[in-house]
């Protein structure tokens, strides 16, 4: 196995983990929408990082979704999320972490409906690209 291959698979290891946050706070009555949203914005972008990692694309750091899309798609990589849904969810990343006054730009069902299509998506490319 390439350490591409096993870089990618940590990196889906731990969008499994956010995701998994993202689950427990979103089921809480109490959790208020920028943390929750906060863990699904982090599956996404760790799942988009795996993929990257399993066709050996080169990203910098960032949190951008936007930018990990165009990424994707000029490698012919089409994610299962259009980049508006990954507009509606990238702030999460970092400026709703830290400001009270939140504008949610999207439900926790609909975080939830990019966080679970990412996720699938991601493990079923660097599923294939192990078994090349």
């Amino acid at each position: 196995m390439t350490p591409f291959i096993e870089e990618a698979r940590r990196m889906l290891r731990l969008a499994e983990r956010d995701f998994e946050t993202f689950a427990i706070l979103r089921a809480h009555p109490d959790a208020k929408i920028a943390p929750t949203c906060f863990h699904a914005q982090q599956s996404v972008e760790k799942a988009l990082k795996a993929v990257l990692m399993a066709r050996q694309v080169y990203f910098r750091y960032t949190h951008d979704l936007e930018e990990l899309f165009k990424l994707l798609t000029e490698a012919g990589i089409t994610p299962p999320h259009g980049i508006d849904a990954l507009r509606r969810l990238s702030p999460f990343a970092v400026e709703l972490r830290y400001d009270d006054q939140v504008i949610p730009l999207l439900t926790r069902d609909e975080a939830e409906t990019i966080a679970v299509g990412t996720l699938r998506w991601a493990q079923g490319l660097v599923s294939d690209a192990s078994d090349s």
